[in-house]
């Protein structure tokens, strides 16, 4: 894992700067808040996906923590959700208690939201698939406790903005989550989605064609492949995460398949 011993050996610091720059500074006790570096050289490009790894990783648990306050307060089944991720990323002992510190950072009445979101978007660059994983991360801090709190739903909307996230993408993946994560009364047998369920996880109407439910299946499993993913810059720790959400859409695409019958 070259990014997080680089993250200990404060090797960042020399090109990680900004908000998020600080937020490791702090947790590490590293002077990293130096603002956003210009400065570019050879070590620094041979260390861009490790770099966008450290950041993704920052901000993810960051911004969770602020979200999980938006409501004010934090409960259990949030806790535990970001312990969840935690253990999916089965973090070592040293990165666990930078994520649960980072995710205390994020409660802070202070903590530098928009800013964040910005160096993250900047820094991501043209990353579509990465941006998606992250904001789905965070509508499942949201949904941890079976809803979507109003505070949590306008700060997901304001975070999408800045990302640039149009609002039919924000929706479906609203309904994509909050349908897998719903009540379990709504669920069918073994975790299977009702067709109601499937149809929202793969943006499709009932009416749509047998080619159409194929073209919209393909596009959310090429959009959330760990692999291509982890070529982006998604810390390979987080490669659970996005077989997760590979696993859902197959089971949702099995579940149409099989009432359509092809």
């Amino acid at each position: 894992m070259n990014w997080w011993g680089k993250i200990l050996g404060g090797t960042f610091g020399m090109i990680i700067g900004g908000p998020l720059g600080a937020l490791l500074g702090v947790i590490l006790g590293h002077n990293f808040d130096k603002g956003i570096s210009t400065t570019v050289n050879y070590q620094a490009d041979l260390d861009k996906q490790e770099r966008i790894q450290t950041l993704f990783y920052t901000a993810t648990f960051s911004v969770m923590g602020h979200l999980c306050k938006a409501d004010g307060r934090v409960t259990e089944d949030e806790i535990s959700l970001a312990k969840q991720v935690m253990q999916q990323m089965e973090l070592d002992g040293q990165q666990k208690k930078a994520a649960i510190e980072l995710f205390n950072e994020g409660k802070k009445p202070s903590f530098p939201l928009d800013d964040v979101i910005k160096q993250f978007k900047q820094e991501i660059g043209f990353r579509p698939n990465l941006i998606r994983i992250f904001i789905e991360i965070q509508i499942m801090a949201a949904f941890a406790d079976g809803v979507m709190h109003r505070e949590e739903q306008r700060l997901l909307i304001r975070i999408s903005r800045l990302l640039n996230i149009s609002k039919h993408e924000f929706d479906h993946l609203c309904k994509m989550i909050g349908g897998m994560h719903g009540s379990t009364s709504e669920s069918g047998q073994h975790g299977t989605p009702t067709l109601k369920q499937a149809y929202a996880v793969l943006d499709v109407k009932e009416s749509a064609s047998v080619n159409e439910i194929k073209k919209a299946y393909r596009r959310l499993l090429n959009q959330h492949h760990p692999d291509k993913l982890v070529a982006k810059g998604l810390p390979e720790e987080m490669m659970k995460v996005a077989a997760e959400r590979t696993h859902e859409i197959r089971k949702a695409y099995e579940t149409i398949k099989k009432k359509k019958g092809f």
